[in-house]
């Protein structure tokens, strides 16, 4: 898991959801691939995907449950998950902030 990514583009505007709750920030890589650095306030959201996205916690925690499964799953910060395309994801941050890092799969 990369905790500092080097010659890349910051795209200064935030992608804002949920009245603030959800920030994050996009960097474009030289080879056209983009990620997106985030922060995740305590609440439960919901996320539709195009991309298949695999997600890293960088800090803190939050609790996920894919669309199509009954489960909930635990991410602390070190782990990730993996979303498929054309699906989504239940998300819940129960105290503080979550941290992550979103990978756009191809």
């Amino acid at each position: 898991m990369s905790l500092q990514f080097n010659n890349v583009t910051a795209v200064a505007k935030a992608n804002v959801y949920f009245g603030g709750k959800v920030v994050s920030h996009s960097i474009l890589f030289p080879d056209q691939s983009k990620k997106t650095l985030g922060l995740i306030y305590p609440g439960k959201f919901h996320f539709g995907t195009d991309q298949a996205e695999r997600m890293e916690i960088v800090a803190g925690e939050c609790a996920v449950k894919l669309d199509g499964e009954t489960a909930v799953k635990t991410y602390p910060a070190g782990t990730h998950f993996d979303v498929p395309a054309k699906s989504g994801f239940d998300i819940e941050v129960s105290t503080g902030i979550c941290e992550y890092v979103c990978s756009f799969l191809s």
